[in-house]
């Protein structure tokens, strides 16, 4: 599905939140939008999910304006970053949530539940409650539930932030698996900006609720539009060359890249995780 907003502006108390901002996500696409607190990004995303109402401005999927069309009817499922199982369920009933109230078969569910679980990597863990999960199998059971849905737009509001290192870098992983598989378009909010350079094919930075800009990792990181852009990735280096049969060349250095298409490409170096590359358009 293809998320387009136009001209969103919001207001709240008195204070400006959402100023001008319009952005578009193409079908299939994994797009992070990055910034401080404060910059607009959640905002953002719920407006999208239709939780919020904008002041001004348009949300579409596939050129279709959704303004007027609720939050359940909106064929997204939101991620975030406080979990918000239901306690008083085991993970089965928590996974199956979303289909029981689209009123689905038992037999449904039950298949449903089964593959997500697999999909999630807790298969035989569905008879426990949250209580007894470590707050990564949470996160796991939110994403679960999430995709039980056979949403078209997954919508991911700082989903690894109360992980470790270790189990983010799990998790990043999973939820980069699970995009491809279940070729959804995905949106992810998020402050990190080396998470977004590793996960994402398009990135939108935002600051004080405008878009700063908006292009692909390799963009933002050789030519930021704004000293802030350049600031967000100082810890991070790269280094221009080409892809031809999934080997990345800049001089002598060459590097597997199986899943790049050939041309110009970048690889990118940031702290404590491996180099990736990048197609440069």
């Amino acid at each position: 599905m293809q998320l387009t907003l136009e001209h969103i502006d919001l207001t709240l108390k008195g204070k400006k939140i959402l100023d001008d901002v319009g952005f578009e996500v193409a079908d299939g696409q994994f797009v992070s939008i990055l910034g401080e607190s404060g910059a607009g990004k959640s905002t953002t995303l719920k407006i999208i999910a239709g939780i919020l109402p904008q002041d001004s401005g348009r949300v579409l999927f596939d050129g279709v304006c959704v303004d007027d069309i609720p939050t359940h009817k909106r064929n997204t499922a939101t991620v975030f970053q406080d979990i918000r199982l239901f306690l008083h369920m085991d993970v089965q009933q928590n996974i199956a949530f979303p289909l029981k109230m689209r009123k689905a078969s038992r037999a449904e569910r039950t298949e449903t539940t089964d593959r997500m679980l697999d999909a999630v990597q807790l298969k035989g863990m569905g008879n426990r409650r949250p209580s007894e999960l470590s707050g990564g199998q949470q996160q796991r059971v939110a994403l679960a539930r999430a995709l039980a849905a056979h949403p078209r737009a997954l919508l991911l509001d700082e989903p690894f932030s109360g992980l470790d290192e270790q189990l983010r870098a799990e998790m990043r992983q999973l939820v980069s698996q699970l995009h491809q598989e279940f070729s959804m378009t995905s949106l992810m909010v998020t402050h990190d900006p080396d998470e977004a350079l590793v996960m994402s094919d398009r990135i939108i930075h935002m600051n004080d609720g405008c878009v700063i800009q908006h292009g692909t990792p390799a963009e933002l990181l050789l030519h930021p539009a704004s000293p802030l852009v350049r600031a967000a990735f100082n810890d991070s280096s790269s280094i221009e060359g080409t892809v031809a049969q999934g080997q990345f060349t800049s001089g002598k250095l060459t590097v597997p890249a199986p899943e790049i298409p050939d041309g110009s490409a970048v690889l990118v170096r940031v702290p404590d995780r491996e180099p990736f590359v990048h197609p440069l358009s």
